[in-house]
C-alpha cells in the first residue's frame, strides 16, 4: 500500500509538471495580462510616464560606472525611452517611436551611436512592436500581438537562478535572426524576464558599414522586472534591470548593466506628440 501510494504521488507530480509544460502560449499570455489588472483597468490607461534613478555599471571595466536618471514615456504604442548618466564620453541613450518610425539621439561626445544604441537602431522592431521596457509601457507587445503578427511557442518550465519559470518564445515576423524568450512566474504569471539573443554573421543583415573581414558577433539583451506594486488597479514592476552584452570573436567583450528604479509613475497625462520624435 505504501509503495502504491508513493507511485501514485510520483505520477501525480509528473502529471503536474507535464501539464505546466503543455500550457499553450495563448493561455500564458492571457494569465499574464490578468496579472496586470482587469481588461477594463488596462484599457483605461492611455498614457504612462515613469521616472526614476539608475546605476550604470560597465561589467568588463572599459567605460566605468555612473549614477543617473531614466524615463519611459508611452502613449498607446508610441514610446520615448531614455537613460542619462555620468559626464564621460558616453552620456546615455534615448530612443523614440511615433507609431510609424523610430528615431535615436546620439548621446556620446563623439556624436556617434554607442554599441548598444547602434544595435537597437538596427533591430528597431523591439521598439516598434513594444518589447523593450516590457509591461512598463502602454505599447507592451503582449497586449498588442495583432500589430506584430509574430508567432509564439511554449517552451515549458525553465530553471533560472534556482527558480522554475514558465517560458514562451516569440518569433518575429520582421527580417531578423533574433530570438526572444519571455519568462513568467508560474504561480502569478507576472512577467519577470525577457532575453533577446542574436548571432550576427559577417556579410549578413546588420549594416553596410560592416566590413567583410569582421567575424561572428553574439548579442544578448536581458531585461528583468521585480518589486511589483499595485496602484489604481494595475500591478506593475518598480524595479527594472537592463543588461546588454556584445561578444565579438576577434575583439574584447562589451557588457553593460543599467539598474533602474521607478520613483514616479503617472497615468493618463496629456503628452505632446513631439515627445515621440527625436530631431
Amino acid at each position: 500500500m505504501r509503495y502504491t501510494a508513493t507511485v501514485c504521488l510520483f505520477l501525480i507530480s509528473l502529471s503536474g509538471i507535464a501539464g505546466a509544460d503543455d500550457t499553450k502560449p495563448e493561455e500564458i499570455v492571457a494569465k499574464h495580462l490578468d496579472s496586470l489588472g482587469t481588461a477594463e483597468a488596462r484599457a483605461a490607461v492611455k498614457s504612462r510616464v515613469l521616472q526614476g534613478t539608475l546605476h550604470f555599471k560597465d561589467l568588463v571595466g572599459n567605460v566605468g560606472n555612473a549614477d543617473g536618471s531614466w524615463w519611459s514615456i508611452s502613449q498607446q504604442r508610441e514610446l520615448n525611452f531614455g537613460m542619462k548618466f555620468g559626464s564621460g564620453p558616453w552620456h546615455g541613450e534615448r530612443f523614440a517611436f511615433d507609431g510609424d518610425k523610430t528615431s535615436f539621439a546620439v548621446f556620446t561626445s563623439s556624436h556617434q551611436p554607442s554599441s548598444f544604441g547602434d544595435f537597437v537602431r538596427t533591430q528597431d522592431f523591439i521598439l516598434k512592436e513594444g518589447w523593450l521596457g516590457g509591461e512598463l509601457t502602454t505599447g507592451w507587445a503582449l497586449e498588442n500581438l495583432d500589430h506584430s503578427r509574430g508567432r509564439l511557442d511554449s517552451v515549458g518550465l525553465k530553471k533560472i537562478d534556482g527558480h522554475d519559470l514558465q517560458c514562451i518564445e516569440y518569433f518575429p515576423k520582421a527580417n531578423t535572426d533574433m530570438a526572444i524568450k519571455l519568462y513568467f512566474d508560474p504561480e502569478t504569471y507576472r512577467h519577470v524576464m525577457t532575453v533577446y539573443s542574436m548571432v550576427w554573421q559577417p556579410g549578413v543583415g546588420r549594416d553596410a558599414r560592416d566590413s567583410a573581414n569582421q567575424r561572428q558577433v553574439r548579442y544578448t539583451i536581458e531585461e528583468r522586472f521585480s518589486n511589483f506594486q499595485t496602484d489604481n488597479g494595475l500591478t506593475l514592476p518598480r524595479h527594472y534591470d537592463l543588461r546588454y552584452t556584445q561578444e565579438p570573436q576577434s575583439s574584447p567583450t562589451r557588457a553593460y548593466d543599467w539598474d533602474m528604479t521607478a520613483d514616479k509613475v503617472l497615468t493618463n497625462v496629456g503628452l505632446d506628440p513631439a515627445n515621440f520624435q527625436i530631431k
